[in-house]
């Protein structure tokens, strides 16, 4: 019976190793900034959360304020844009790692790995964009004029 020392491709070099990391420094950049983003749309989607929950909270019979219940079809739609936005960056996170993490794994194999890579990497910047693009649509309906009124 064989070891499984034996089983195993012969290990990269340290120069290998360092071509790899070098090669994964772009996309392991784009999972921070993917991170980051992450927690922006967040918090724009708990500010949407605490607004809907102030709007619902107001009372029928106050008619100084009634008129911001008004708001709440508003809130739908950016909250829904913001969810659209979360997922795809999330995908977009997932994606990256597995770039990284497919660099890693066919590095130690000697597999070839380019296209597979090139795929995913297409893959992670196509759901950023939508991500992106979301928030921007979110953004041009986010100010209205009851958000200037207290």
């Amino acid at each position: 019976m064989q070891s499984v020392i034996e089983l195993l491709p012969v290990t990269p070099s340290i120069d290998q190793l360092g071509r790899i990391i070098g090669n994964v420094a772009a996309p392991a950049f784009l999972l921070g900034a993917v991170a980051a983003f992450i927690s922006v749309v967040i918090s724009k989607i708990n500010r949407v959360v605490d607004r809907s929950q102030y709007l619902h909270g107001i009372a029928d019979s106050d008619t100084s304020k009634a008129y911001l219940k008004g708001d709440i079809p508003r809130l739908r739609r950016r909250a829904a844009l913001l969810n659209r936005s979360l997922f795809c960056s999330v995908l977009a996170a997932i994606l990256t790692a597995l770039i990284i993490v497919v660099a890693f794994i066919s590095a130690l194999m000697s597999v070839a790995h380019e296209y597979g890579i090139a795929i995913l990497f297409m893959a992670a910047l196509l759901t950023f964009c939508v991500s992106l693009i979301d928030l921007a649509r979110e953004t041009r309906i986010a100010l209205h004029d009851n958000d200037l009124r207290m």
